[in-house]
């Protein structure tokens, strides 16, 4: 059984160590919101243990992991009124993985930004403005 590792910052997160916009919480799972979204309201969705790549994950544990993304997704898309998002899990650098902490990416997307399929930059986002975010996802979670 894996347990958190104190270096890793998502861990920190989970462990209430570092400054958060939690949208969601369960036992195993936490999602909260991109302190640098590629777009407004962009969320994470992580296992509390620590893993480094989804294959470190039990494979009944990945499946929980997923299955919360359409709940997120959907709450994520009603509040900010997105056209769609993309759904984006790394692993390894190579691959992009940045935060070496299984995570998934739920991104919300507007027709009008749409060039090319190219991702906006990425921005650094105030916690207050974060944690405004979040309690109305939260809430919109809560109604579903």
């Amino acid at each position: 059984m894996q347990t958190l590792n104190h270096n890793c910052i998502f861990c920190q997160i989970v462990l209430k160590n570092l400054p958060n916009a939690i949208i969601y919480e369960d036992e195993k799972f936490l999602a909260f919101m991109d302190k640098y979204p590629i777009n407004h309201g962009h969320s994470l969705v992580v296992p509390k243990q620590h893993f480094r790549n989804i294959l470190e994950m039990p494979i009944k544990e990945v499946g929980e992991m997923h299955s919360l993304v359409p709940r997120l997704a959907k709450a994520i898309t009603s509040v900010l009124g997105s056209d769609g998002f993309n759904i984006n899990q790394n692993n390894g650098k190579s691959a992009n993985q940045i935060v070496p902490h299984v995570h998934v990416h739920i991104v919300p997307r507007y027709s009008i930004e749409k060039v090319k399929g190219q991702w906006p930059m990425r921005k650094i986002a105030q916690i207050e403005e974060l944690e405004s975010l979040a309690r109305k996802i939260r809430e919109n979670i809560e109604a579903t």
